[in-house]
């Protein structure tokens, strides 16, 4: 037992350092592609979502959870607030295990309910509606970096090793038919 618990904190810290990693060089490459502020590519949540489908639930969480604490500590309480979001979008990711979904559907579902958990979190921390003008902007990305998470996704699950463990019952990267 001792040895599982072991695994699964080494695994969470690896992910967490390379969901950092990645949420980095999205900083970095965001600006050079011209892509307008809050957009961002997603690839720290494909860690998320690997989490989600490869070990359990509560790992997730703990990534969103993290990463939300070291925005916090790193960037002050707005950017600490936002991420929270991501807690949106592992719920939705849960509810959609449950339903015979593509692969695409699922990241563009996870990108949309992040996106509009940020454009609440805006609206609550500038107390107006504001935030709320940004939607059509954000909505439509988060379509197009669902489409970029999905590739990535399909491309990372295939490539892991069988050791990497069972995919989640209800994984639409699963079954080839579905992705």
């Amino acid at each position: 037992m001792r040895n599982t618990k072991a695994r699964e904190t080494a695994w969470t810290g690896m992910l967490f350092a390379l969901a950092i990693a990645l949420s980095y060089l999205e900083s970095l490459v965001s600006p050079l592609l011209g892509l307008m502020p809050a957009i961002k590519l997603g690839l720290s949540n494909v860690v998320v979502m690997y989490a989600l489908l490869f070990l359990r639930t509560r790992t997730a969480l703990l990534l969103v959870v993290l990463k939300a604490l070291f925005a916090f500590l790193t960037r002050g309480a707005t950017a600490g607030f936002l991420p929270f979001a991501a807690a949106l979008s592992l719920v939705v990711m849960l509810v959609l295990l449950h339903l015979p979904i593509s692969g695409y559907i699922f990241c563009a579902g996870a990108a949309l309910a992040h996106n509009l958990g940020q454009l609440a979190g805006a609206a609550v921390l500038l107390s107006s509606a504001m935030a709320l003008g940004y939607a059509p902007v954000l909505l439509a990305a988060g379509l197009a970096v669902g489409g970029i998470s999905c590739l990535l996704s399909r491309a990372l699950f295939a490539a892991l090793p069988a050791s990497a463990g069972e995919q989640r019952q209800g994984s639409p990267f699963k079954n080839k038919n579905l992705s």
